[in-house]
């Protein structure tokens, strides 16, 4: 790759850094596993997965689902790379005493957010919510499975 020096430029160009990312297929890979997990224990789920900077790549909401679950998942997996963490800990971060966690900007403290990691560089994350919070986020690992 050919790099042209800004006029006046004298010092050495600075090294770029090369990243995975998160591509479509792959989104659609990791639905298509929490999909399958959500189906195959009766639950109706939206999964959302969103790219490293916390922005919508993929949503699906499964016929029945409530309306409010297609932003609660966007916002889940949003807060999972945001915070490079599950949100299960988050929620456990409140239920054991620490709800300064709920004025954390961007926090939505429950389970079922999780980032997605490969080769220890965060990609995205994916979010679901439909169910209870452990069912959440039983549907969200199945999905991250699909990439191992």
């Amino acid at each position: 790759m050919q790099t042209t020096r800004p006029p006046g430029y004298a010092g050495r160009m600075p090294q770029l850094l090369t990243k995975k990312v998160l591509s479509l297929e792959a989104a659609k890979q990791i639905a298509a596993a929490a999909h399958a997990e959500a189906r195959k224990n009766s639950w109706t789920m939206v999964i959302a997965i969103v790219d490293d900077g916390g922005h919508l790549m993929y949503l699906e909401r499964m016929d029945g689902t409530q309306f409010g679950s297609s932003v609660i998942a966007q916002e889940k997996a949003a807060t999972a790379i945001r915070f490079k963490r599950p949100t299960k800990a988050l929620e456990d971060a409140v239920a054991g005493g620490r709800v300064v966690v709920m004025k954390l900007p961007g926090a939505v403290p429950v389970e079922g957010g999780v980032p997605i990691i490969v080769d220890g560089e965060f990609l995205g994350a994916i979010g679901v919510s439909g169910g209870t919070s452990p069912q959440d986020g039983v549907v969200a690992a199945a999905g991250l499975a699909a990439l191992a």
